[in-house]
């Protein structure tokens, strides 16, 4: 017999709080809420605005593809800092230092984006990722990709994204719903009911716009954070100390003999799981496809390169601050059964007890409107691959207005199947939020990675290869998230190599799942019917317009990348040897 939603929600409550919390007894001012009320204002009025352009689904689901460099390199940011990234990165520094500043240095992935993905997917005029894929390989693939990513964005993104927030209002408003308790699940319902509303209402034009205004307040308010952080602290010459004194822990490379994040595992996943959530994934892709020219979606890429480059800084650190501040005995962060940090309630904490009222609405307002513009990235993305993908190949001929109502109805179904996963999630993101986030993309990152790279770089892989690639990979990636989960050292011992296959490093896994995919694609590629190159023709590397392509890019646009990747390799080298 199954547990009903409310047993399981007591059952996610204790273990959500098995840990001593230590309360943080902090009100928000009037001060704040009227900072609150003013963002929320000022998003009604954006999507309000937004509403009246929806005629078509490409108005919908594209936002009428006339978008320029600024909202789409903004959206491609505020859509990736979600509240995971605030609430779960600021943990993730504070308990595993920099050793997740891999995933966060990815702006050299996004310039991939722009510069060999972007082309392919503009010039095909294609709507969704999945249908790039039908366009080079056939139906098959597109199916098992539209779906495997529905499952994925319901399990993973949803459910890590509300999670976090709620968190949020929990530690900030304890006691403003009758109980913490109260606090977490009304801050959960509301915003993914209010985000749901949004972007059911304005479609992908609400989601670039309101993500344009977010951006802005996500780095102001984790600027501030750190800027009051440090001052507590006595400066950063104190944080370098902190870290000196506890270099395993906190230093940016690890030692092979690391067992969670040994620094060739790092090189080998980071990459993998960049390239498939930067390039390949309709939630950030999308916002390229939004562009009102193939110049526009290369620099939009290019803007949220350069703005991919400082999350570190505005949210590891913050983490690092946060630890400091606590072994000091200058921040109470609540603890577990065994006195050990909760990581995950660090942001919320440190945003409760040092920030001054105004200020302190400003950064709740930053942390929920990094819920909601993932969010409203998630849902608009979800609806796409619903409708366009699923919906109109089962009900082909359907109406543009009946397309868009079919992609209201997804969104709807989504913020849904989001709000009955959220008393699950407790139970699966003990480890970190952040860390878990990345150790399921991890499994699910390969198989599409290797298929988006070799189906572009070699007109000789073929449907069968990507079939083989895509459906192997996808098994082999959830039979170790399973194993994982069930089997291991303090869990199922027996038998002893299922118990191996759970506690092998999933950095490593990654890095042999994707060898394993390139085999598959490639043997089955070879050993079958070469492509129609007729039918491919400007979906590969050879066989691309490149005078179009030459003609969309200039001297700006070497010299933004240059810059990118400039600052990239100075925080690399920095905090290389920072301590």
């Amino acid at each position: 017999m199954g547990l009903s939603f409310a047993a399981l929600h007591s059952v996610s409550w204790k273990i959500l709080h098995s840990t001593r919390v230590t309360r943080v007894m902090s009100t928000l001012t009037t001060l704040d809420w009227l900072v609150i009320g003013l963002y929320f204002t000022l998003l009604i009025g954006i999507v309000i605005a937004a509403t009246r352009h929806q005629k078509s689904s490409t108005d919908y689901f594209l936002a009428g593809r006339n978008m320029g460099f600024f909202a789409i390199g903004a959206s491609i940011f505020a859509s990736n800092i979600g509240s995971e990234h605030i609430v779960g990165l600021a943990g993730q520094g504070a308990s595993t230092g920099l050793a997740m500043a891999h995933y966060e240095l990815h702006a050299w992935i996004v310039v991939l984006l722009a510069w060999v993905f972007v082309p392919f997917y503009y010039q095909s005029k294609v709507l969704t990722m999945p249908e790039f894929l039908e366009r080079r390989f056939g139906p098959r693939p597109r199916w098992i990709l539209s779906i495997v990513s529905l499952a994925a964005y319901v399990l993973t993104k949803v459910s890590v994204t509300v999670y976090a927030g709620a968190l949020v209002f929990e530690t900030l408003l304890p006691d403003t719903f009758g109980s913490p308790e109260n606090a977490f699940w009304v801050g959960a319902i509301a915003t993914v009911v209010l985000t749901g509303l949004y972007t059911v209402a304005g479609g992908l034009r609400a989601v670039l716009y309101t993500d344009s205004v977010q951006a802005v307040i996500l780095i102001v308010g984790s600027v501030a954070i750190t800027y009051f952080g440090l001052d507590r602290l006595g400066g950063w010459s104190e944080l370098q100390a902190f870290t000196s004194e506890n270099v395993a822990q906190y230093a940016l490379w690890r030692p092979l003999s690391d067992p969670d994040f040994p620094w060739l595992g790092i090189l080998i996943a980071s990459p993998i799981v960049g390239i498939w959530y930067w390039c390949t994934d309709q939630y950030i892709v999308q916002r390229t496809l939004a562009a009102k020219d193939l110049q526009a979606a290369r620099r939009g890429a290019l803007f949220g390169a350069f703005l991919k480059v400082w999350p570190v800084l505005i949210f590891l650190i913050p983490g690092l601050i946060g630890a400091a501040l606590n072994s000091k005995g200058l921040l109470v962060i609540p603890t577990n059964a065994d006195g050990g940090m909760v990581g995950d309630q660090v942001f919320p904490t440190m945003v409760a007890t040092l920030l001054p009222a105004g200020l302190r609405g400003l950064v709740v307002a930053g942390i929920m409107a990094a819920l909601m513009s993932s969010l409203s990235s998630l849902f608009n993305s979800a609806a796409a691959l619903f409708t366009l993908d699923i919906y109109d190949k089962l009900r082909p001929g359907a109406s543009e207005q009946r397309l868009v109502t079919v992609g209201r109805l997804a969104t709807g179904a989504i913020v849904i199947l989001g709000l009955l996963w959220i008393p699950v999630m407790p139970m699966i993101s003990k480890g970190g939020l952040y860390q878990y986030l990345q150790s399921v993309q991890g499994y699910l990152a390969p198989p599409i990675t290797a298929v988006f790279l070799f189906g572009l770089f070699n007109s000789r892989i073929n449907n069968r290869g990507a079939v083989w690639g895509l459906g192997l990979g996808f098994a082999l990636g959830m039979a170790k998230l399973t194993i994982q989960a069930l089997f291991g050292v303090g869990k199922i011992e027996k038998p002893a190599f299922l118990a191996a296959i759970g506690d092998f490093n999933f950095l490593y896994f990654s890095g042999v799942l994707f060898l394993i995919c390139s085999v598959v694609i490639v043997g089955m590629s070879y050993t079958s019917d070469e492509p129609d190159q007729d039918q491919i023709r400007g979906l590969t590397f050879s066989s691309i317009d490149r005078d179009v392509v030459r003609a969309s890019w200039d001297r700006r646009d070497v010299f933004v990348t240059a810059v990118v990747l400039g600052l990239v390799a100075t925080i690399y080298t920095y905090f290389s040897f920072w301590i």
